[in-house]
């Protein structure tokens, strides 16, 4: 079915869009190729200029001067922007490093930088290792089939990033019940609510298991990641409960939700491409290039806004000091004039130049773990599988902002 231009930017703010991969890269592809700056006006959304080439959303995302992430960092409708600017003036709003610029950014950035570097990943790869070995014996527990995106891919990396963060394990369900609220908002599935009122709530909860957290955690400080953050000061003064909450959220669902769609669309796009399969089973020297591709071909997050400080251009397109642009990291990765053949799954893919993680200040905290997650698994994973197939049709999560597939019914061969 042909669409008009207009209606591709409509599918940007449509959630269910992203349920249907085909005819979303439809949408992108005509984007790309003739209105890559395009404003969109999406009933119940403040209007957008929809950024869809990789150059593109490179020069924003250099320019973090003239982009803004404040006050409007993701894609959300007004009502919700209505209620959060409400509730920012009452104190009990989320902000979290994506909500932030600098200088502030730089700042608050730092008190958890540490944990993400090289020597704290080496650290951590062997818990890492230990984890992926438990859930792929999980998987021959399971006799041969299991729906491999709630059984597998939402716990092992929920449990890494919870690990770090120095939570009891008693606590994972909650934390994983409250991340699917968050991020599946749009979705009928895992929201709690369609409301914004409903959706709110879901941050109250949050906040109120992190200012526990923070007061037990400066009462008696632990070696995790949980008490640096509670215990770290900015100019001399410790963060306020809203500022360790918000720092909290932002570590234990950004940790989680997109390493989770990755593993399961990864795993997804193994099964679908046989031929890569047998290859990267054949050379795993190639696993670091097939985990990255894997991000690639995933995007679990779809988009970032930024709000231009002054009146600019972009690929020809005037923007006035306010308007807000909405980068399009499933379409940068996707761009045919930095991918060759960008819709072929290639595991050996080199160079490969995605934006999954984005691009300059505020690069994914997280990366080297979430890709140190992917190898682990997959190098357990991978030398124990015979046979692999689908048992039944993915599903993907209604979302605008970070999702990917949420059921992955599979049937399988596992030594152990």
């Amino acid at each position: 079915m042909n669409m008009t231009i207009e209606q591709a930017g409509l599918m940007l703010a449509d959630p269910a869009s992203y349920t249907d991969e085909a005819r979303l890269h439809q949408a992108l592809a005509l984007l790309r190729g003739q209105a890559p700056v395009h404003l969109v006006a999406a009933p119940g959304y403040r209007p957008f200029y929809a950024v869809t080439r990789h150059a593109d959303i490179m020069q924003i995302e250099r320019d973090n001067a003239l982009w803004l992430n404040e006050p409007r960092p993701i894609l959300a409708k007004r009502e919700f922007e209505e209620l959060a600017r409400g509730r920012a003036a009452e104190g009990i709003a989320l902000k979290t490093l994506v909500h932030m610029d600098d200088p502030e950014h730089r700042v608050v950035r730092a008190i958890g930088a540490d944990w993400f570097r090289p020597k704290a990943m080496r650290a951590l790869e062997a818990r890492v290792q230990d984890l992926a070995r438990r859930y792929v014996d999980r998987m021959a527990d399971y006799g041969g089939e299991c729906d491999f995106a709630t059984r597998i891919a939402v716990h092992y990396p929920l449990y890494v990033i919870l690990s770090l963060l120095g939570l009891p394990e008693s606590d994972f369900p909650r934390m994983l019940k409250l991340t699917q609220e968050l991020f599946g908002g749009a979705d009928e599935e895992n929201r709690r609510g369609a409301s914004a009122e409903e959706q709110f709530a879901v941050l109250l909860d949050f906040f109120a298991y992190f200012k526990e957290l923070t007061a037990t955690r400066r009462a008696h400080p632990t070696d995790d990641l949980a008490s640096a953050i509670a215990n770290a000061t900015v100019d001399g003064r410790p963060l306020d409960d809203l500022q360790t909450a918000s720092y909290y959220v932002i570590i234990a669902t950004a940790g989680h939700d997109t390493t989770s769609s990755t593993v399961a669309g990864g795993l997804h796009a193994l099964i679908e491409h046989p031929g890569q399969l047998a290859w990267l089973r054949a050379n795993p020297d190639l696993l670091p290039l097939a985990v990255d591709e894997m991000i690639r071909w995933v995007t679990p997050v779809k988009e970032f806004m930024r709000t231009a400080a002054a009146d600019t251009s972009l690929n020809g397109v005037q923007i006035s000091a306010g308007e807000s642009v909405l980068l399009s990291y499933p379409s940068a990765n996707r761009d045919e004039a930095v991918f060759s053949d960008p819709f072929r799954f290639d595991v050996g893919r080199d160079p490969n130049r995605h934006l999954a993680f984005g691009f300059g200040v505020h690069y994914c905290l997280g990366a080297a773990l979430a890709r140190m997650e992917l190898r682990a698994l997959f190098a357990e994973l991978l030398p124990r599988l015979d046979t692999v197939e689908l048992a039944g049709q993915p599903e993907w999560t209604a979302t605008t902002f970070v999702g990917g597939i949420k059921h992955l019914p599979i049937r399988y061969k596992l030594r152990r």
